[in-house]
Parts: structure tokens; C-alpha cells; sequence
């Protein structure tokens, strides 16, 4: 009985790590004109995944070598390009859950959440304060 156990405990675990991943990089898409804005890595480290702005589309008129002058925690002042922006999350199937994420643009750090869709295309990936009902969602494309 115990063999029949772990068996199946090993072959859940096996089917858990053929799905997909948001490890990667993903490209993130404005709320304001619904054009690109960044391309964000997402990875593991040590079960925790976290986020880092590796590429910024900028729009005309914006520095090519902006900071960021909003945020109030030890990020402020420190290059866009380079910053981690989400951090703690860990991974529940499809879901991640737990950690939290920056907002550059407003220097906010919120709750986050992020659901992978089925095929790993696409990311949503959800800032919130309090409960997740109050927040908003993005969905990221995978790059």
C-alpha cells in the first residue's frame, strides 16, 4: 500500500512539472493605449519567483535612461531597466500567489497574484491592495 502511495504521489508530482511555467519573458501591455510597454523576466529562485524589467518601450518625449523618482522604498533612484519589480511569489499549479509587485510608474507596491493560462501564453498578473477585489490585472504575453 505505501508503494501505491508514493507512486502516485511521484506521478502527481511528475504532471505538475510538465505544465507549463511563467519563468520567462514576457511582454507587458499599457492599461492607457493598449501598446507594449515593457519586456519583464520572470524567474525561480529557490521556489520564490520574482520580476525584472529587462527592455522598456518608450514613448516619445520619455528619457531612454529613466529611474525610478516615485518609488519610496530602497528602489528609488535606481535605474527602470535592471529593477526587480515582483518579488515572493510561489507557484500553486497555474497560480502564483503570495508575493508582492511595484508599480514604476506611480512607486506603489501592491499585493500580487498571476494565473498562467492553460497553454502559457499569457500571463494575468493582478496588483492589489487588501483583497484582490480591489485592484487591477494585466495580461502579459509571453515573449
Amino acid at each position: 500500500m505505501k508503494a501505491a502511495i508514493w507512486l502516485a504521489v511521484l506521478l502527481a508530482g511528475g504532471a505538475w512539472a510538465n505544465e507549463p511555467s511563467a519563468e520567462g519573458r514576457w511582454k507587458t501591455i499599457s492599461d492607457e493605449d493598449g501598446k507594449p510597454r515593457s519586456i519583464v523576466r520572470i524567474e525561480d529562485r529557490a521556489g520564490y519567483f520574482e520580476a525584472v524589467i529587462e527592455k522598456v518601450f518608450f514613448k516619445p518625449g520619455e528619457s531612454t535612461d529613466p529611474v525610478c523618482d516615485k518609488c519610496t522604498d530602497a528602489r528609488k533612484g535606481q535605474k527602470i531597466i535592471g529593477l526587480k519589480i515582483m518579488s515572493g511569489l510561489k507557484r500553486d499549479g497555474r497560480s502564483y500567489e503570495g508575493g508582492e509587485i511595484l508599480d514604476p510608474d506611480n512607486g506603489k507596491v501592491y499585493r500580487a497574484r498571476m494565473t498562467l493560462s492553460p497553454d502559457g501564453k499569457s500571463l494575468e498578473v493582478r496588483g492589489f491592495i487588501g483583497v484582490s477585489l480591489f485592484g487591477r490585472s494585466q495580461t502579459w504575453v509571453r515573449e
